[in-house]
């Protein structure tokens, strides 16, 4: 069974200065973009973070603070970025917990709007991890029986993750072989933001930490209107305070 697009999947994998979404930033990306019709588009850029990267994450992917301080900034191919993954579904590795958040934020701080809502987001390593429990390394050697040689090269990890997902269909009848089944299966289709600070019980957006957890939002941004400004001033993620912003405007429209 081949995995079968009715739009392109673009995956995605992110190099960058550190893990905290909020304060780093990007120093290389790349995205293998495949079509329906099976070819592939390849984009690979290293980024300016505007920050040093720290001995810790170069040791990670190899990219120092020499090897991008002539490269563009973020800023500068945002819209670049963003017109080559314009109706695309987006996949990746671990991508719906960090390489998208992280490009979302990215996009954010550049000033420029970019939304999820009506892409599908295809994590593979949670197929994986729901199947066999491995890493990306393993999950290349178990389902491509090949070396991943190059890893944590952006490019080479991008690839070999389209690669995984195409071998995941084949052994897996039970995932389909469509983005919806996919994402169906593995159960991220209903992501508020990628923080995960508010989840969806029975249809009602509610907090997902804190002292509010298991709140509905529009609850409590009624009755502790305050709650909302001390989280916009707070050290959440951008994308978590866009949510918020938006729950807030709506609980106030149905007020209206």
């Amino acid at each position: 069974m081949k995995l079968q697009l009715n739009r392109p999947l673009a995956f995605i994998d992110l190099e960058t200065t550190g893990v905290n979404i909020s304060t780093d930033r990007i120093v290389e990306i790349a995205i293998v973009k495949i079509n329906p019709d099976g070819t592939k588009q390849v984009k690979r850029k290293l980024i300016n973070p505007q920050m040093p990267i720290p001995p810790g994450s170069s040791e990670v992917h190899g990219i120092t603070d020499d090897m991008v301080k002539d490269a563009p900034t973020f800023k500068q191919v945002a819209n670049e970025v963003k017109q080559f993954i314009e109706g695309c579904d987006l996949g990746g590795y671990n991508s719906n917990r960090f390489d998208i958040p992280m490009l979302v934020e990215e996009f954010l701080r550049s000033g420029m709007e970019f939304s999820v809502e009506g892409k599908k987001l295809v994590d593979v390593q949670k197929v994986f991890h729901m199947m066999e429990q491995r890493t990306l390394s393993a999950a290349y050697k178990f389902y491509c029986q090949k070396t991943l040689e190059g890893a944590h090269s952006a490019e080479v990890d991008a690839t070999a993750t389209w690669e995984v997902l195409e071998a995941q269909v084949e052994r897996y009848p039970q995932i389909g072989n469509t983005v919806d089944s996919i994402v169906k299966f593995t159960g991220e289709d209903d992501i508020i933001d990628f923080a995960r600070r508010f989840v969806r019980e029975n249809g009602v957006e509610v907090f997902n930490f804190g002292k509010h957890k298991g709140k509905p939002v529009a609850q409590v941004l009624k009755e502790e209107p305050q709650y909302y400004d001390w989280m916009m001033k707070g050290d959440f993620a951008m994308n978590t305070k866009q949510k918020l912003t938006e729950m807030l405007n709506k609980t106030l429209l149905k007020k209206s």
